[in-house]
């Protein structure tokens, strides 16, 4: 029960989240233009859209990295073999895309 509910709770909440910042964002521009203040549209823009952290990819690869790792461990506290190398073979996709952020993270433009 707590396999389905958790996941489920986890995807609502960053929807929620989501839609809480872009009402929020929708709030100051109503304030702004209600308070007679000139909006560029670049202004907007940027409002809407913020730049993503500089580290970003960074954390996303030691997040999947992290994950790898905790699939690697739980896969050694299983008794069967043959699902240790199930459980291995499942942590080697989270531990390909962590890599490959940290690849563009290290190879990325940083400005």
């Amino acid at each position: 029960m707590a396999g389905i509910l958790a996941p489920a709770a986890v995807v609502g909440l960053i929807i929620w989240l989501r839609y809480k910042g872009r009402n929020d964002t929708q709030d100051t521009i109503r304030m702004a233009i209600d308070k007679g203040q000139e909006l560029t549209p670049e202004l907007i823009d940027r409002l809407g859209h913020p730049k993503p952290a500089k580290n970003r990819d960074m954390r996303l690869g030691v997040i999947w990295l992290a994950a790898a790792a905790a699939f690697g461990i739980f896969s050694q506290a299983v008794p069967d073999d043959e699902a240790n190398v199930i459980m291995l073979g499942v942590a080697a996709f989270p531990l390909f895309i962590g890599l490959a952020y940290l690849i563009i993270w290290r190879f990325g433009e940083r400005d």
